[in-house]
């Protein structure tokens, strides 16, 4: 008999739903299994690209459950397309006092409803400058920030090589065929399985599971 996928309760799938944010509901429930199956190995779960919180309620929830803390990295002044001009441009994130977006408070938000705050640590910075001052193994990284080939390849260079042994990396808004969306993703995703250190596990839409299964990136 196979065992049941995790999944998250209703409350906290009608939290993620509420959530502002981009993921799509399936992506999400592909995510939380992830999470779920990652946090018994009992480290913690990383994501890099908070936004406002609408998949750190999923890392939170899992993380709750398996008794581990959820650390989200984000500078939260927006990446590149949210930027004013652009496709995914929000306004109302956007701090009118010193005219740059700022979405961490619409973060702060989303955890509070969700009751979630105590299970995550919020790493406020840029990617490379939190990867360079962190030592520790992790059980699940999600690559979720900038979608240029620079962004990603940073997240990548400096969190994946604190994914622990059979521990996993989740890289969102993988698209193949540059019709769909950026490439950068898709061309971190195609270095990670080059690279011989990990495994496909699954693939959801645009979220691609890996599970580390060799040394090094």
């Amino acid at each position: 008999m196979t065992a049941a996928t995790p999944s998250p309760s209703p409350e906290v799938l009608a939290a993620f739903e509420a959530a502002k944010g981009f993921m799509p509901v399936h992506e999400g429930l592909a995510l939380y299994a992830a999470a779920t199956g990652a946090g018994a190995l009992g480290l913690p779960l990383l994501e890099v690209g908070t936004y406002c919180g609408r998949s750190t309620i999923l890392l939170a929830d899992a993380a709750r459950s398996a008794g581990v803390s959820a650390l989200t990295v984000d500078h939260h002044r927006g990446s590149e397309e949210q930027q004013p001009g652009w496709e995914y441009h929000d306004p109302t994130v956007v701090d009118p006092e010193v005219g740059l977006m700022d979405t961490l408070p619409t973060f702060r938000r989303t955890l509070h409803r969700a009751g979630l705050e105590e299970h995550v640590v919020a790493l406020v910075g840029r990617s490379p400058q939190v990867a360079a001052v962190w030592a520790g193994p992790l059980g699940l990284v999600f690559i979720d920030g900038g979608h240029t080939d620079e962004h990603a390849n940073g997240d990548y260079e400096g969190w994946a090589p604190h994914v622990a042994e059979g521990g996993l990396l989740v890289i969102h808004d993988v698209f193949p065929d540059p019709a769909d969306g950026g490439q950068a993703p898709y061309r971190v995703y195609l270095r990670a399985l080059a690279s011989g250190a990990f495994t496909e596990v699954s693939v959801t839409d645009s979220l691609r599971v890996l599970r580390r299964t060799g040394a090094g990136i």
